[in-house]
């Protein structure tokens, strides 16, 4: 898999020149003069720890995640003090569970509505044991209108393989018709072991029907560093499930908002990464800008340690090619299942055919793109192979470099 990324990434950049992150550590980032700015805080603390889940998270104990939240609101002034107030799109809140720490919320929002204007709206990750009066108060008094909730399934067959408990639908009907949220989101996994159409579209008939008005599939990924002992789906049955599924939720009337994601109201939309630019707050958490991108350290302890001592927690930067930069605009505006080209050429100052006009041809060729007065958007065939791919991109980049970061607080290196 990593042949096919390695040529893929030299011939797309034009170069032979590997992503290098490096341990450079700056003393300020810069973002006064991006566009279409996002925010985004990472919560890792979780009620109990899912095997599947690749992301940063540990067990929640009440005294370390007070201290973890005192050192975000530290970060924020650390990154934000001294810089003009400005606008950005929206805010995230993701994890880990963040509603476990949903007293706190409003206390963050407040402190990122002193240097910020979020236009956009805000949104968090919930569990389904989230959802309870007291947290979803909290949660609308601090201005959340957009709720993600992690499901994964309602079929207790899946529920037990990825180890998760019992949804009770019931409750989850009634606290989401007493608490209004602009968007409310179901997140489901799919490509699961024996998972048919008939499983997957019972869990999104159920969704809808309980109040949500945005869905999101994502197939599932085994990472290494994980322990998850789940199987992963042969390709020819995940292309025609993810297939059938697509056709079944258009035919719907649902809107397609990104590769993964369908709403039933075309206002309704929840995506914490498609942004040209964002600012990323936590443990784990990235940053992206004009020519770099930034990971904060995975560990919550150094992460504590390094922002008391008045220093950001970035624990490795990427300086990016133009082409780099390019290659990371088209790949994550794509999975927004469009890509505008006049919205390409006013973010970098250059004419797109120029750089990418052959290999966009070939892909209409191919049947992966369609393109209408200067719009591309995605196909059936080429939002799978766009799947397809990502893999690939997870398991040579991602699946190692979390690895690692997941063992070392602030490795020197990471070439891939």
């Amino acid at each position: 898999m990593s042949i096919l990324s390695t040529v893929t990434r030299m011939y797309l950049t034009r170069s032979f020149r590997p992503f290098v992150f490096t341990d450079r550590n700056d003393s300020s980032v810069e973002y006064q003069d991006l566009v279409n700015l996002g925010l985004y805080v990472h919560i890792p603390f979780c009620r109990s720890i899912c095997q599947f889940c690749p992301y940063c998270k540990m067990q929640y104990v009440p005294d370390l995640a007070d201290r973890y939240m005192d050192a975000l609101m530290h970060e924020i002034d650390l990154v934000c003090s001294g810089k003009e107030r400005r606008k950005v799109t929206s805010l995230y809140f993701g994890g880990g569970s963040p509603a476990l720490l949903s007293d706190r919320t409003g206390e963050v929002v407040k402190k990122l509505g002193t240097y910020f204007d979020i236009e956009e709206g805000m949104g968090i990750e919930l569990h389904p044991s989230d959802l309870q009066e007291d947290i979803l108060g909290s949660l609308k008094m601090a201005g959340i209108d957009r709720v993600s909730i992690g499901i994964q399934s309602f079929n207790n067959k899946y529920q037990h393989i990825l180890g998760r408990k019992k949804i009770d639908t019931d409750h989850l009907s009634r606290i989401l018709s007493d608490f209004s949220f602009d968007t409310v989101s179901m997140d489901f996994i799919f490509a699961l072991p024996g998972q048919s159409f008939a499983d997957l579209k019972a869990d999104l008939d159920m969704a809808f029907a309980l109040g949500a008005n945005h869905v999101a599939i994502y197939p599932f990924i085994d990472f290494a560093f994980t322990k998850n002992e789940i199987g992963e789906m042969k390709k020819d049955e995940k292309r025609k499930l993810l297939d059938q599924t697509t056709r079944y939720l258009l035919d719907k009337g649902c809107v397609r908002k990104s590769i993964w994601t369908f709403a039933s109201q075309k206002d309704a939309g929840y995506s914490s990464m498609t942004r040209d630019n964002f600012l990323g707050f936590g443990c784990s958490a990235t940053t992206l800008l004009l020519d770099s991108f930034k990971i904060n350290t995975f560990s919550v302890e150094e992460y504590i340690r390094r922002v008391h001592d008045h220093r950001l927690p970035t624990s490795l930067t990427i300086k990016f090619s133009l082409r780099q930069r390019m290659i990371y605009y088209l790949f994550w505006t794509l999975y927004g299942n469009e890509m505008r080209v006049s919205d390409f050429e006013a973010f970098f100052g250059e004419d797109f055919y120029r750089f990418y006009g052959l290999e966009f041809r070939v892909a209409e060729k191919l049947g992966l793109l369609e393109e209408k007065d200067g719009t591309y958007s995605m196909t059936l065939k080429g939002a799978f192979y766009y799947h397809h791919y990502e893999s690939f991109y997870t398991y040579s980049y991602i699946d190692k470099m979390w690895g690692i970061m997941s063992r070392e607080a602030f490795p020197k290196r990471i070439k891939l």
